[in-house]
């Protein structure tokens, strides 16, 4: 009959690890005594940016994984988790929402939407939101354009609670494709006249998809919507692949251990929980 719930729960939570590890993500995420939350993010301003990232929780420890490319090559990326811990709705934008038709979603256009600044993911020193525009302690993309970051912080309790509340945001675009920020693009940004436009402006935006790990379905894994620019680019098509075959893959051994073992099993569940 029917394979012990913890079996198999735990048989699904090793198919992403084995995923996200081929994309430079890695195990910690995955803490059995922890959760842990997938986001995938998609560009906004045409930026061609994208990436995945993980939100592990131990305690009040949050540890967050980025690994996202189609970044300005050489040019920190202003990044944060946006959004509320006090029940708020809040969502990724789309191009709708450049109020002002100036062809530049700024961040002032987008926090309607995506939220204020919660935990500023800085590489290094405090990760309050004050230090948002902390660019120098923000990561660099490569020549490539690509950004891997890791890092835990302390949370509050608030922040536990309220994680899927939360969107990861990335900042930085280059509409004029000169391989930096520069005030020739889309002039000074709001927030501070003493930078451009271009380095406050937001490149991608995600929010947390569907369960914790050690709560995913047994039918697959629960995918939560977006915005249409995110259904238009997806930010991982082939990790969601992998994911499908993987957990088919699983599926087959879950049944095949069912028939070997079919007498054990039934055994068990007579004396378990219904």
């Amino acid at each position: 009959m029917i394979a012990k719930p913890t079996g198999r729960l735990v048989a699904l939570a090793a198919v992403p690890a084995a995923v996200f590890l081929s994309l430079g993500l890695s195990g910690p995420a995955f803490a059995e005594d922890g959760k842990a939350y997938q986001i995938d993010l998609a560009q906004l301003n045409n930026s061609g940016s994208r990436g995945t990232v993980m939100l592990s929780l131990k305690g009040t420890q949050l540890t967050v994984q980025i690994e996202s490319e189609g970044m300005v090559p050489g040019q920190p990326s202003a990044q944060h988790l946006h959004g509320s811990t006090n029940g708020h709705d809040f969502h990724c934008p789309d191009a709708s929402d450049d109020t002002d038709r100036d062809g530049i979603l700024s961040n002032t256009e987008a926090t309607k939407d995506y939220g204020d600044i919660n935990i500023s993911l800085t590489t290094s020193g405090d990760t309050q939101a004050t230090s948002g525009l902390a660019v120098e302690r923000m990561p660099v993309a490569d020549k490539q354009g690509k950004i891997s970051y890791k890092r835990t912080i302390p949370v509050s309790q608030a922040v536990v609670d309220h994680i899927k509340d939360l969107h990861v945001v990335q900042h930085g675009i280059d509409p004029n494709n000169n391989k930096k920020y520069d005030f020739e693009g889309a002039g000074k940004s709001e927030l501070d006249p003493k930078l451009p436009q271009e380095a406050t402006a937001p490149t991608n935006c995600g929010m947390v998809m569907g369960a914790s790990v050690g709560s995913i379905p047994v039918g697959g894994i629960e995918t939560g919507g977006g915005s249409e620019e995110s259904a238009m680019v997806p930010a991982t098509a082939t990790v969601a692949a992998a994911f499908a075959a993987s957990l088919a893959a699983v599926g087959a051994v879950v049944i095949s251990r069912r028939r070997a073992v079919a007498v054990p099993v039934r055994e068990e569940s007579t004396g378990g929980a219904a």
